[in-house]
């Protein structure tokens, strides 16, 4: 049977995986799953449930109960939580936390990073995430890390708020959120952020989207030749 074609991307938030992944799964007509949706929709269904995302135990408990799912249609990818299409309402910062400190839980990120696995197996698929190339997806040859300096990340993060109609954020908070995120993502026990050493580094704080897509591109070919 042959193998499918799995790309992973990882990197802190804000260095524009998201972007560079949609981008590179059309330029080669595959799917894009976005892993740090499926962590802001259990966030959000934690808080929902009343139970804070730092409190293991009471995740444990309604785990069973989180059912969430991505589907794909004319609007790309959606992310269904318990049958509600979710989407459009979790690109905040209190969710975009909320997601950081969730997944520092290994049950949570278990049942996660199997679901991200089956998709993998059943789909040649472009994801990105904080460790789709240490957890998900580690035996892929085709692993990168995208990353930016911390103020160019808080510059682009305002923009897309600002562009979504949150006119409230300022760029001092939006920083020091993203400091606060960076900081957790990296030190927390279980599955942090890191570059393994067969990654690609690939640092966009000058690049453009092409420039970093065209890289992107370029590696992936001289791979599948070998």
């Amino acid at each position: 049977m042959k193998e499918h074609l799995n790309i992973a991307i990882d990197g802190p938030s804000g260095a524009g995986k998201s972007t560079l992944a949609k981008a590179l799964a059309q330029q080669l007509n595959i799917r894009y799953l976005d892993t740090g949706a499926m962590y802001r929709a259990m966030a959000l269904f934690a808080i929902r449930s009343g139970v804070s995302v730092s409190d293991e135990p009471a995740l444990k408990e309604i785990l069973q109960d989180a059912d969430i799912r991505v589907i794909y249609n004319e609007r790309g990818q959606r992310v269904l939580l318990c049958g509600e299409d979710v989407t459009d309402g979790l690109r905040t910062q209190e969710l975009a936390m909320g997601a950081s400190t969730v997944s520092t839980h290994p049950c949570v990120r278990q049942k996660l990073a199997e679901l991200q696995r089956e998709v993998g197996r059943n789909y040649d698929v472009v994801m990105d995430g904080r460790d789709i190339t240490t957890n998900v997806l580690p035996h892929t040859k085709h692993k990168f890390f995208v990353t930016a300096s911390p103020e160019v990340r808080a510059e682009r993060r305002l923009k897309e708020l600002r562009a979504r109609g949150n006119a409230e954020e300022t760029l001092d908070r939006v920083l020091a959120d993203i400091k606060a995120r960076d900081h957790q993502d990296s030190s927390r026990a279980y599955m942090p952020l890191r570059k393994t050493d067969d990654s690609l580094l690939i640092d966009t704080s000058e690049m453009t989207v092409e420039e970093a897509l065209n890289t992107l591109i370029h590696a992936i070919n001289e791979k599948e030749a070998l």
